[in-house]
């Protein structure tokens, strides 16, 4: 009698940081337990959208997404990208006081962005559109908002456009709590069990640690989703997003992600208080 292989789906976005933290399991580099494991790769707003409806056994999400899946899924410790005294940014045509953003039309990637709810901390009070994050440059250069919140490789480029940076919410957060700010990472269903969760959570921290140990081959790998970044700005945003935060956030983690829910319930950004679920080996 043949035993049937398990199997478990793992889902990310195809952003470069992402590619570069999946690619010891993309090129089979990593043990999979006897597990048959099914990656897929889509946009993080759909990807907090398919969590919601518990679609895939492990999945990357907005951190600003997690109240709403906590029943659900629990985090886990390893794949996150925090922002070390750095992350998303406002810019703008003109330098602006922050306490002016209110008065603003600001282009945001979303509203279930962690760059949004981190923003929101600041100033609760903001007159919002939402545009794809890969045209909120444009938007800002040519006139049609007054200022513009930058994920991703905006946040290397928004110079070159000629824009100024108003406020790095990573620097920010830092100031106020001495923190990494969490941006994403990965969930686990809780209903796979424990063997099944540390195998997963095995699987991923294993891929992010061969990335890191064969950094050029990953850096190649994950330069087919760099969007456009130069080969040492696709370098720098990786590792920016992927280092040994990602390889285990610990503690500092646990305690930014704590405080980050707290202060957004406390300032009325999210509608409910709880503690975080953490899963990790």
């Amino acid at each position: 009698m043949v035993t049937a292989l398990k199997e478990i789906s793992i889902a990310h976005s195809p952003d470069s940081d992402d590619a570069f933290m999946f690619y010891g399991l993309a090129v089979g580099k990593v043990e999979t337990y006897g597990l048959k494991v099914n990656q897929v790769m889509k946009d993080i707003q759909s990807l907090n959208q398919d969590a919601l409806k518990g679609v895939y056994d492990v999945s990357a999400i907005s951190f600003a997404a997690y109240p709403e899946l906590a029943e659900r899924y629990a985090l886990m410790t390893c794949g996150a990208s925090m922002g070390l005294k750095y992350g998303p940014m406002v810019v703008a045509r003109e330098q602006i006081a922050i306490s002016d953003l209110k008065n603003l039309k600001l282009a945001i990637p979303g509203k279930q962005t962690s760059a949004y709810l981190a923003l929101r901390l600041i100033e609760q009070n903001l007159n919002v559109i939402e545009l794809p994050f890969d045209e909120i440059l444009e938007a800002v250069k040519n006139g049609q908002v007054d200022a513009g919140l930058i994920i991703h490789e905006g946040q290397l480029t928004y110079a070159e456009m000629g824009l100024k940076k108003i406020v790095d919410l990573g620097q920010w957060w830092f100031d106020q709590s001495g923190l990494p700010l969490p941006l994403g990472g990965n969930v686990i269903r809780k209903d796979l069990g424990e063997d099944l969760i540390k195998k997963a959570s095995c699987m991923l921290q294993d891929s992010i640690r061969y990335a890191l140990d064969n950094r050029k081959d990953a850096l190649a790998y994950a330069l087919n989703f760099a969007r456009g970044l130069k080969d040492e700005q696709a370098d720098k945003f990786v590792g920016m997003y992927v280092n040994e935060l990602t390889v285990d956030f610990g503690e500092s983690g646990r305690k930014a992600l704590i405080k980050f829910f707290e202060m957004a319930f406390e300032k009325g950004v999210i509608a409910k208080k709880f503690t975080p679920e953490f899963v990790s080996l």
